[in-house]
């Protein structure tokens, strides 16, 4: 733009390259890769570096015209790249993000330019479902299945698996979907209750739901809680199809039960008709991901010129990122309703940087590895491209907060992280019926019950992702005029909201996540917290005690053993999840490596690797877990997967298995938007797998003691369920064999176990969390959260092969790779069928009767049943110290 020092490559530009810029020509110092910047003239020291004529940095030293402009960032994030040609040795140019202030004495309020009356302009309309005055005009008719905690999340996903096909053969039903999540599954009370109780109510009486069942599977946040919020609060619960049921017997009991009930709301769903309905009733949320250099140019002025249109025919819209406005805020308001508005949305910006100081983080961390391959140097050139979602003639007329209902008509902002799927979420609650997403990478995001318009940024990507993305707003660079495109992309948003398919709901691919809990609420422990000394990693002196001979068959792997031989498709990053669950499942139908002995497929999906940040302790602790997996005894063939634009992609995991001393040409390696989307990608993990496993020895067996099993135990049962496993925990160690228990258990709790395993002494945990010990022994695991999930996750990636857990009345989810058995000696009704074995009597003989258990499961005679009823999940944890950034 006029003023700007310098400009963005529109392709690859090798170094030498001659430049002509008005009246002067100039050589490139460095090749400059597609969305990289280089100085269009003299730049000196201590002067802005200024793109759309907004500062993004400051120079080092005098910058010349032709040199590649570069940061300390984006040298560190491309060189863990495979890149052809050579980086400067050093930064051009450092960070900083100017304070923005309003003066209120000079302050004048904006005009809403794009306003105008009815009769100024063509009405546009679309055919939607009209839910009444207080929910407003729906887009789709979903069944919902939404789980109030983390804790319904696996029965959420198999009462959907279980409707699907009947809901399929209704002809005006868009579908049924489960809304499963992370949080509030614990037992303290989260920092994030307030907005997640928002966030569940919003989802409730979200226009586009016919009717929605409520599942409560126990946690600190449940079905009384939000009924209660949401009466509070005044959402419309009475004008939704609803039911709020809690999880009390058996799991196939639940689930049959439930899927009664929704099956007579079906005749109703399909009774419902869309109408014709002004535009008016549209409520669009703004969304950007895995962006690069030309979101700004080309795919965000897009989306904000439609979005005009919209608000123009008095409809709403909704720009959310807090952190990825940092650094924009001059132009965001340029234009605002008033004064308390602007203010609003800085204290909002100043809390969202506050949030993340009390964890170490900062919002300069926000771009992610993807970002800065496509030229995003830092936050401050993310924000302002960002910041294009509002066109210039658009008022910013209000600043609500995470979830808040939208009520009345017009342009807004929404506070919410910078990572995707969580903001969307809360942009679903407030009651946006389309979504526009802006990617310049490729992103393939969609959410389960709102159509999704995906929105490119460049031809080639669109060419490279046809089949992912709905719009290329790369022909504004090719030279077709925006308000053509802008046009055709209204005109195509009217008849998505009228029921024409996305290309997200073609593929049938979406994930949904809602912000997640920030642990810390000040900074006071932060100092502490981050000077946390790291665990031994040595085992601890158990009592010594022979237990019974025991002798069963295992793998043989290289020189160790495994009972049992699986293949893995490890997502890098929450928005590889899905893909990675699709491809799993093809293997498995397909019976793939059946003959080497490969029993099944496994997909490990969770929420991390896109937008969390810490003072370096997260990053740590999610990298020793994700390794843990990716080396797993279990995991005999493993493949990476990445979305392509995340912080932890297939690169950043090269190097950490390189560092390892491992060879990556071990592991399979996918990339769902450099493979060319959803199709290609599932086609080459298909290849991969199908190559290896041709190429695979036949597997071997051996004969071991209890030397072989690597157990993970806890309890929540009675005083004589720990005394049997302590039993067989020194068993198990005495024989060689290794024992974890976590932190947090039970077991540790109880002074009959403590007496009996570690002579009466409570010892601090010698294993990190997610940590592989090096010998066999005795370890206790550290447990940065109460989430079981989160604290099975950790396990898992110890190295252990089986879990064995003593609860009471209902079993807890299982985890999709590690076999967890669950016994019980309280068996709630109907319960008793879901439990991997049921003790009876005070205590004697259990010792023995859950060791024949384990060594059936080690021997492969036995599937833990919440692997086989498929109740299973997996989380990373965030520790102490991880924030949504």
């Amino acid at each position: 733009m006029p003023g700007d020092n310098v400009a963005i490559a529109v392709r690859r530009l090798e170094a030498g390259t001659i430049i002509q810029h008005g009246a002067s020509a100039f050589r490139l110092d460095h090749t400059v890769m597609e969305g990289h910047r280089f100085a269009v003239r003299p730049i000196d020291q201590g002067e802005f570096l200024l793109s759309w004529g907004l500062p993004f940095g400051v120079a080092l030293r005098r910058i010349g015209p032709g040199s590649y402009v570069c940061n300390e960032g984006i040298l560190i994030a491309l060189g863990m790249r495979n890149l052809d040609f050579e980086l400067p040795s050093e930064a051009n140019f450092q960070d900083r993000i100017q304070p923005y202030t309003v003066d209120e004495l000079s302050f004048q309020a904006g005009s809403q330019v794009a306003v105008e009356t009815a009769e100024e302009i063509e009405p546009r309309t679309f055919d939607g479902y009209d839910r009444g005055r207080a929910r407003g005009v729906g887009t789709r008719n979903y069944l919902v299945i939404l789980g109030t905690s983390s804790r319904a999340s696996s029965f959420t996903r198999l009462l959907a698996e279980r409707m699907a096909p009947t809901v399929a053969a209704c002809t005006n039903v868009d579908g049924v979907v489960a809304v499963a999540h992370t949080e509030g599954g614990g037992g303290v009370e989260p920092n994030n209750r307030e907005l997640l109780l928002r966030t569940l109510a919003g989802f409730m009486v979200h226009p586009n739901v016919g009717a929605v069942l409520a599942v409560d599977a126990g946690g600190v946040v449940d079905n009384a809680m939000l009924k209660a919020y949401m009466k509070a609060n005044g959402y419309p619960l009475d004008q939704v199809v609803h039911h709020f049921t809690a999880l009390e017997t058996g799991l196939d009991q639940e689930l049959s039960a439930s899927a009664n009930r929704l099956v007579t709301w079906l005749e109703g769903l399909e009774g419902c008709r869309r109408k014709q309905h002004s535009a008016a009733h549209l409520k669009l949320a703004l969304q950007c991901g895995g962006s690069d250099a030309f979101s700004g140019i080309s795919g965000n002025p897009l989306a904000s010129w439609a979005a005009r249109e919209l608000i123009r025919s008095g409809g709403a819209a909704n720009l959310a990122e807090t952190d990825e406005l940092v650094g924009a805020e001059p132009y965001v308001l340029q234009n605002v309703r008033d004064l308390e508005t602007a203010q609003r949305f800085l204290l909002m910006v100043e809390r969202f940087k506050e949030r993340v100081g009390w964890h170490g983080a900062s919002v300069e961390g926000n771009p992610s590895g993807g970002n800065k391959l496509r030229g995003l140097y830092n936050i401050n050139v993310k924000s302002i491209g960002a910041a294009m979602k509002r066109h210039p003639e658009v008022r910013l007329d209000y600043a609500i907060d995470y979830g808040e209902p939208i009520r009345e008509p017009g342009y807004y902002f929404m506070d919410s992280p910078g990572n995707d799927l969580e903001s969307i979420a809360g942009q679903v609650a407030t009651g946006c019926n389309v979504i526009y997403f802006v990617t310049g990478n490729g992103s393939i995001t969609n959410f389960p019950f709102v159509p999704t318009i995906k929105i490119v940024t460049t031809s080639q990507r669109y060419e490279l992702l046809s089949g992912e993305m709905d719009v290329n707003a790369g022909a504004y660079l090719d030279g077709e005029p925006m308000e053509e495109l802008g046009a055709a992309l209204f005109d195509r948003t009217l008849r998505v909201a009228s029921g024409e398919l996305s290309k997200g709901e073609e593929a049938g691919h979406s994930q949904v996540q809602i912000w997640r809990n920030w642990p810390q609420t000040d900074g006071s422990r932060l100092r502490a917290l981050s000077e946390v000394p790291a665990p031994t990693g040595q085992p601890l002196a158990v009592a010594p005690d022979q237990g019974p001979e025991s002798r069963f068959r295992v793998y043989r792997t290289g020189g160790s053993h495994a009972t049992e031989r699986l293949g893995l498709v490890m997502p890098t990053s929450l928005c590889a999840g899905q893909i990675a669950r699709i491809s799993a499942e093809r293997l498995n139908t397909r019976g793939v490596g059946t003959e080497k002995g490969v029993r099944r497929f496994v997909a490990l999906v969770h929420t991390e690797g896109c937008g969390v940040s810490s003072a370096g302790s997260t990053e740590k602790m999610q990298l020793r877990t994700m390794v843990g997996y990716l080396t797993h005894p279990l995991a005999q063939h493993v493949l990476l997967l990445e979305h392509g634009c995340e912080k932890t992609h297939n690169d950043y995991y090269r190097k950490q298995v390189e560092e390892m001393g491992l060879d990556p040409g071990a592991f399979g390696w996918a990339s769902v938007q450099l493979d060319g989307g959803i199709h290609k990608v599932l086609e080459r993990v298909d290849r991969w797998f199908d190559q290896t496993l041709e190429a695979a020895a036949a597997p071997e067996t051996e004969e071991v003691g209890l030397e072989a099993l690597h157990l993970a135990m806890d309890t929540a049962g009675p005083p004589a369920a720990a005394s049997y496993m302590a039993q067989l925990a020194r068993w198990i160690v005495t024989a060689g064999g290794t024992v974890v228990v976590p932190a947090n258990g039970g077991l540790l709790q109880s002074a009959d176990f403590v007496s009996q395993v570690l002579d009466g002494v409570v010892a601090e945990p010698n294993l990190a969390y997610g940590q592989r010990p090096d010998a066999t022994g005795f370890y206790i695991m550290e447990t940065p959260s109460d989430h079981w999930v989160e604290t099975l996750t950790g396990l898992g990636a110890t190295g252990i092969e089986m879990v064995l857990l003593h609860g009471e009345r209902r079993p807890l989810q299982g985890h999709p790779l590690v076999p967890v058995l669950q016994v019980t000696a309280a068996a709630s009704d109907g319960a008793a069928g879901d439990w991997d074995l049921v003790l009876e009597g005070n205590g004697d003989g259990w010792s023995q009767r859950v060791l024949d258990l384990l060594v059936a499961a080690a021997s492969r005679e036995h599937v833990a049943l919440a692997f086989e009823q498929g109740n299973t999940d997996f989380q990373l944890s965030r520790g102490l110290l991880g924030v949504s950034t």
